[in-house]
């Protein structure tokens, strides 16, 4: 399985990114980082926070301990800015 980690996926068009990716890969598991500000929202993404291959994290990428928590839990394939 491949596992990215998206930045901003609360945003607009990374939540449509989202979204869409996991509707088109069955074999991606997406790890969403957003600091949820004015532009996140995380009901955009209620229809894929039950999937078992998404994982939410409150969080920001400035957060340089957070990032290399979720590198070394996760092995990211990629990381995606969105």
């Amino acid at each position: 399985m491949k596992t990215w980690i998206v930045t901003g996926g609360a945003g607009f068009i990374g939540s449509n990114y989202v979204r869409q990716c996991l509707a088109e890969e069955k074999d991606l598991k997406i790890i969403n980082v957003d600091r949820l500000t004015y532009a996140g929202n995380q009901d955009s993404l209620i229809s894929v926070k039950d999937n078992p291959n998404y994982v939410f994290i409150h969080g920001d990428i400035g957060d340089r301990a957070l990032v290399r928590e979720l590198l070394i839990k996760y092995l990211p394939d990629a990381i995606i800015t969105c």
